[in-house]
């Protein structure tokens, strides 16, 4: 289907306004750029490619997580975005839209890593090293799914950021790294043959925007990002914000 025709199906919400909660703690989908302290990442972009294309302002807003569903639930906000998994035990507060984002993790070694070739062979080492930043979902993965549930096993070694761990893994400090799949990608194309990826995905997860149960803003979002999927919107922001963007450069 062309996109045009997308284009012209698409409702008008008329100029109203939205209140969208985030809480800028998952670079790149939304964060606060250390540099301009600008609210950006890829969620921003597409919140506000989906108000433009629907015709609504967008009103943002800030809470912890803990209080994101819950809040959205009781209508305190109308669309709430943070890197959601949609789960079915969610569904029982909030409505979710299509999903605008697969999240898998995949394993990132240098290109001669032969020791391992997945994450049963990888945890059976006494001594290969795992890199990782606390309390993301990569962090839950190893140690539930690569490694034996201990979330201080000593062969996890924490960085304070993505970057800093993938330096590790090319200087050879650290043996494994998880990322999105985007992402690895990535990273084994600007490699110039240093990185390669192992393995099947681990822990797969599709990302979507919550609103109250009944919302009729969940078919026109819906609309907007069959339209974004149609015309390479989404795919522009993969590549800005997952292969593109390097953070605190």
């Amino acid at each position: 289907m062309p996109a045009l025709a997308f284009a012209q199906a698409l409702p008008d919400l008329g100029g109203k306004s939205v209140v969208v909660v985030t809480e800028n703690a998952y670079p790149p989908l939304q964060f606060v750029d250390p540099k301009t302290g600008q609210q950006i990442g890829w969620e921003y972009d597409a919140m506000n490619e989906i108000a433009k294309r629907l015709n609504f302002k967008v009103e943002y807003q800030n809470t912890s997580w803990d209080a994101m569903i819950q809040a959205v639930s009781d209508g305190q906000y109308q669309i709430g975005m943070t890197g959601i998994t949609i789960k079915d035990e969610r569904k029982e507060k909030v409505d979710f839209s299509d999903p605008y984002m697969r999240s898998e993790m995949r394993m990132l070694v240098r290109a001669d890593e032969s020791r391992f070739t997945d994450p049963k062979s990888f945890a059976a080492m006494t001594d290969g090293l795992i890199a990782t930043q606390a309390g993301t979902t990569p962090f839950y993965v190893a140690v539930y799914e690569v490694l034996d549930g201990n979330e201080q096993n000593p062969r996890i070694k924490l960085f304070e950021t993505f970057g800093a761990s993938v330096q590790a893994l090319k200087s050879g400090d650290v043996d494994l790294v998880l990322t999105d799949g985007v992402a690895a990608n990535g990273y084994v194309e600007a490699s110039e043959g240093k990185l390669k990826v192992i393995g099947g995905p681990l822990g797969t997860e599709d990302f979507g925007f919550i609103f109250a149960k009944g919302s009729d803003l969940v078919a026109p979002v819906n609309a907007a990002i069959a339209a974004m999927k149609a015309d390479g919107t989404i795919d522009a922001l993969n590549k800005k914000w997952f292969l593109d963007y390097k953070m605190g450069q």
